[in-house]
């Protein structure tokens, strides 16, 4: 008798043990209820509820919530639950604004930092993630190595010939960062550091890239309408002979005004994939350019002393810029992003100068004396690039650029292509936002990151926005640029709610996800 009561007694504690357990788990669980979900699959829409406990999806499906009396509920009926959408391209600083809310409001909850071949000039990148980490982020942070960084960490000289010991310098720190949990190098062979390189260096860091099955994201050597193909090849040839994936950023052509030209285009992309080569594409959806000025000068004047170059070559000097910035439908196209001339045109300033605009880019701007956005892209040509299957959804924004792209790129594709042209279902749509990024980077991959993400799958991070497809509206234009998107009622991220009923909190819940 004495036996049977001890065993009693003991059963009565492990029961109230786990009661105890589940009352605390429910004190954590958030569940959405009545949720419209598209699961960032491709696949079609289903209705259910979700179960959110320690930041990731437990369950889906129908959800007993009297299992969980204390959770909290949010009722998304009448509205759409997706993954959160991952920014292939993007740019900031994670230790100057860490809440990133630009991104957050048109419900990015990953972004892609170090692009266009310049990352935060740091050789222990596992430092930096720490402090980013420590910091806390808004969205999560995904990094790449600059190849251009890379080039000015090792003060390699800005020629063809690189010497063997700099390439190794070079090699040596893009293994230490991908070792840190990078997902990838990006390069911007279009600019002063990675405007001399060879298809060697190229290999050879590429080789380390597809030694850890990252990605190489490139901004290609030139996007010009003649020369925007074989600019592609080059990144091509570069998986070809490395075994890296390679993904062509912001894919576009400059002045190439026929729509048929996006299929030449992308036919070069898919003779490379039928011969096996692992290559992808990503598009904002702005017929603008936003870059520095730079872009318009030649070669030969960036470089070395400026004032001396002007002496010298001062009418070749004018006379190619006069032609490269007609070339690019004129002065007018040219919309300056930095002071003193933010929100003025190139031909507004030459106006209030009183000088030729050619004279005003020689004495008053030079090649790094401003940033601006040049309209010099064409609408159709960009819907083409969007509707390709191996094209993706990015940004290539910040929280302070003076280009709308940073503050509406997602919420436009979903109210301009999606809600009011059809050009694609919102299954569709969310699938290129999402979960398409998310198998290119291997973030859906539990074997590659600890908690996968970037679907709405058991076991997946809780990374989701809640929203009315009807209600979402890129409010930023190019006249006022940093204008939060709206119609996102809900982003959680990992879990941890950051925009509650519309309104962004101050919640931080991310910091750097590391790639194994």
């Amino acid at each position: 008798m004495r036996h049977l009561s001890l065993s009693f007694l003991f059963l009565l504690l492990v029961l109230n043990a786990m009661s105890c357990a589940e009352t605390t788990s429910s004190d954590e669980a958030t569940v959405i209820t009545n949720a419209t979900i598209i699961d960032g699959t491709g696949s079609d829409r289903f209705t259910g509820d979700l179960l959110i406990q320690d930041g990731v999806i437990k369950e889906i499906g129908t959800v007993d919530r009297d299992r969980f009396p204390n959770a909290s509920i949010i009722d998304a009926e009448g509205r759409v639950v997706a993954p959160g959408f991952i920014d292939l391209h993007s740019h900031g600083d994670p230790l100057e604004t860490p809440d990133f809310e630009n991104f957050l409001s048109m419900g990015v909850t990953s972004i892609s930092l170090g692009q266009d071949g310049r990352s935060a000039a740091v050789e222990d990148v596992d430092s930096w993630m720490r402090s980013v980490d420590e910091v806390g982020t808004g969205p999560n942070i995904l990094h790449f190595k600059g190849h251009g960084t890379l080039r000015q960490l090792t003060d390699s000289p800005q020629e063809p010939d690189l010497p063997e010991e700099k390439l190794d310098e070079m090699m040596s720190l893009m293994r230490s960062s991908m070792e840190a949990g990078s997902f990838g190098m990006s390069t911007g062979l279009e600019y002063q550091f990675g405007r001399y390189t060879t298809m060697d260096e190229l290999t050879a860091l590429g080789e380390i890239v597809a030694e850890f099955d990252g990605v190489v994201m490139s901004h290609v050597r030139n996007e010009d309408d003649d020369q925007v193909e074989e600019s592609i090849r080059e990144l091509i040839e570069q998986g070809e002979k490395s075994g890296a994936k390679v993904h062509v950023s912001h894919i576009k052509i400059v002045y190439g005004n026929d729509p048929s030209r996006a299929d030449d285009v992308l036919q070069v992309m898919n003779e490379a994939r039928e011969r096996g080569v692992e290559v992808t594409a990503d598009v904002y959806p702005y017929a603008a350019s936003f870059t520095g000025i730079g872009i318009v000068f030649p070669d030969w004047a960036t470089e070395g002393d400026y004032d001396q170059i002007v002496a010298d070559r001062r009418e070749e000097l004018a006379e190619y810029l006069r032609n490269r910035v007609n070339m690019r439908n004129g002065p007018e196209a040219t919309l300056f992003g930095t002071a003193p001339w933010a929100g003025m045109t190139l031909a507004d300033v030459a106006e209030e100068l009183d000088k030729p605009f050619e004279d005003v880019l020689i004495d008053d701007i030079g090649p790094r004396g401003a940033s601006a956005a040049y309209f010099v892209m064409n609408e159709n040509v960009m819907q083409r690039f969007l509707q390709d299957p191996f094209v993706m959804v990015s940004s290539d924004g910040s929280p302070t650029m003076r280009h709308p792209r940073g503050y509406g790129s997602f919420a436009k594709i979903i109210r301009k292509y999606v809600v009011e042209e059809e050009l694609l279902t919102l299954e569709e749509a969310v699938f290129k936002m999402n979960g398409q990024s998310a198998e290119l980077l291997g973030l859906s991959d539990s074997e590659k990151v600890e908690i996968p993400r970037g679907m709405i799958k058991e076991g997946f991070a809780a990374d989701l926005v809640i929203f009315d497809p009807e209600q979402v509206r890129d409010t930023a234009d190019f006249e006022n640029p940093h204008q939060l998107a709206e119609g996102f009622e809900w982003v959680l991220v990992n879990g941890v709610a950051v925009i509650e009923n519309g309104e962004i909190n101050e919640n931080r819940p991310a910091g750097v996800i590391r790639r194994r």
